[in-house]
């Protein structure tokens, strides 16, 4: 194993070259936004709605770019200044017990973070967002949703790191598979459940009101053999004009979530198609696999975990010098970042690749100009980037860009 002044810079590297990495990205996807639009998208906007899409892209890109050189600077100022180190000795002085040291370390790391990046998060919503028309949160629900965030962290992330380090303390090097094993449970029940138990917190759920629309839903899941009794409207409009629609679950508890955005600004067969895109994930396994991936890659963090963790010069590579599980744990995750990043881009890849498939699926069992119309009008509404860069669309896209996406609807 390497010593922790060559992990040192080796992790100072890793934070520079993904910051360098992805400045250029962004450079390269921002010379692009003054581009023509092709010609299939000629009909999207005004000239008054094209400079603004313009404006807010080149906003955000700004914004973008300050807020990350920020996040990197201050992960530095850490490991260089020996903030972590300054945290463990603090923690330290609170309580000797492995576990709740851990769990403090990790609560004053994140809500510290937290408040210094708040302004940051509060000048993106109410000065960007506000400015470009999408904004409808107030301050009180802003800080609301942060504490609710927080407590929300406290709780499961809190109680995933406790258990996680109890079989460490129980299990030795074979606690990974126990770790794994809780995941895998707990992955699994929030698949199932977290529409029920989480997104309540958060937002009002009501059942899609008997009309027009659930009568064309209905008919469409009775056509395709899709059994759908659960479709409820999320008052997503109480924090932004951004329109959106979701589906989890599976079995019984397969669930289809329609924002009322949604609603308000598509046609009754444009939502159709919409939806029918979402069943297309269902029935071509999506949800499966995309699953079973998660399982998997998390199977392989955890064991490739286990192999540093009981290594005292990752946690001396961070600065603290008191080995620790919790130390490890954060120079872990910085150097283990290159691996998250391929896999990342494996797993967008394929999500792509399933976005075409789910188009197809809409395509075949409903129809393609709803779907076009709807794509065209929400990015419209949320003035997407029409006109990306092929290498940002390859690192950062979970779905392909609306051209490529209207040109297979129309194949």
């Amino acid at each position: 194993m390497l010593d922790s002044h060559t992990l040192f810079y080796i992790i100072i590297t890793i934070l520079l070259v993904q910051y360098l990495i992805e400045v250029v990205l962004e450079y390269v996807n921002a010379r692009r936004y003054d581009d023509p639009l092709p010609k299939e998208l000629d009909d999207l906007f005004s000239a008054e709605e094209d400079e603004k899409s313009r404006n807010y892209k080149k906003t955000r890109y700004i914004f973008g770019l300050v807020s990350n050189t920020f996040s990197v600077m201050l992960t530095l100022g850490f490991l260089i200044f020996g903030g972590f180190q300054m945290i463990d000795v603090l923690v330290r002085g609170m309580t000797d017990n492995a576990i709740l040291m851990a769990l403090l370390f990790f609560g004053i790391i994140m809500i510290g973070t937290d408040i210094i990046t708040t302004p940051l998060a509060y000048y993106s919503t109410f000065v960007i967002e506000q400015k470009f028309g999408f904004n409808k949160t107030t301050p009180r629900l802003f800080f609301v949703d942060k504490l609710k965030g927080w407590i929300m962290s406290a709780i499961l992330g809190g109680g995933m790191l406790a258990a996680i380090m109890w079989f460490y303390q129980w299990a030795g090097p074979e606690f990974w598979l126990y770790a794994w094993g809780m995941v895998v449970v707990f992955t699994v029940f929030m698949n199932l459940f977290y529409s029920k138990l989480i997104v309540p917190l958060f937002n009002k759920q009501t059942p899609l009101e008997t009309g027009s629309l659930k009568s064309k839903i209905e008919g469409y899941a009775h056509k395709v053999g899709f059994e759908l009794q659960n479709i409820f409207v999320l008052d997503g409009s109480k924090r932004s004009t951004k329109a959106n629609a979701y589906f989890t679950g599976f079995g019984k508890q397969k669930r289809v979530t329609l924002y009322d955005t949604l609603l308000h600004d598509l046609e009754d067969d444009e939502i159709v198609a919409v939806l029918a895109h979402e069943v297309g994930h269902y029935k071509r396994k999506h949800i499966v696999f995309n699953l079973m991936a998660t399982i998997l890659m998390t199977g392989l963090t955890l064991y490739i975990l286990s192999l540093f963790i009981n290594n005292p010069e990752v946690s001396l590579a961070i600065g603290v010098t008191t080995p620790s599980f919790h130390a490890a744990l954060i120079g872990f995750g910085i150097l283990y970042s290159p691996i998250s990043e391929i896999t990342g881009l494996l797993m967008n890849y394929l999500s792509r690749k399933f976005e075409y498939e789910a188009d197809d699926y809409a395509k075949k069992t409903f129809a393609a100009q709803p779907l076009i119309t709807s794509l065209k009008k929400l990015s419209k509404n949320s003035l997407s980037n029409l006109t990306p860069h092929p290498a940002y669309v390859f690192v950062h896209y979970s779905h392909p860009p609306l051209i490529a996406r209207i040109r297979n609807l129309r194949a």
